[in-house]
C-alpha cells in the first residue's frame, strides 16, 4: 500500500503561477494506468493551452470557477464539475474567480511530462 499525504506531497511550480503536487503518479509510486494531482490555479491566472497524444485526463473542480477550453468549445465551470478531455484535444482553464481554483488532475496513462505538448501560439 502506498499513502501519499497532501501535506507531504512535492510541489511542481508552473510557469503559469500554479502549484501541482502529484499525490499518485510515476514519482510517487510504480503507477502506470493511470494518475491523481491536485493543481491550485491563482485568481486570474491560465493554463498556458497544451495537449497530449497518449493521455486522457479528467479535471475536477473541488474549489473555485472558471472558463474551461477543450478543442472549440469553452464553459464555465465551478466546484463540483467533472470534464473529460479526449487525447489530441488542445485545453486550457481559466480561473476567472477571485479566490485560488483547486483542481484534481485524473491522468490515463499516468500522467508523463514528455506526453505535455504546448501549443504554438
Amino acid at each position: 500500500m502506498r499513502v501519499v499525504n497532501r501535506q507531504q506531497a512535492a510541489v511542481i511550480n508552473t510557469p503559469h503561477g500554479s502549484e501541482i503536487r502529484p499525490l499518485v503518479d510515476r514519482t510517487t509510486s510504480g503507477i502506470e494506468r493511470c494518475s491523481l494531482a491536485e493543481e491550485v490555479l491563482p485568481a486570474g491566472a491560465k493554463v498556458a493551452p497544451h495537449h497530449h497524444l497518449e493521455t486522457e485526463e479528467i479535471y475536477y473542480i473541488t474549489h473555485g470557477t472558471g472558463l474551461m477550453t477543450v478543442g472549440d468549445e469553452a464553459r464555465e465551470v465551478s466546484a463540483g464539475d467533472a470534464v473529460f478531455i479526449p487525447r489530441g484535444q488542445t485545453h486550457t482553464l481559466e480561473n476567472t474567480g477571485p479566490e485560488p481554483m483547486t483542481i484534481l488532475l485524473v491522468c490515463g496513462p499516468a500522467h508523463s511530462f514528455a506526453d505535455h505538448h504546448p501549443e504554438k501560439i
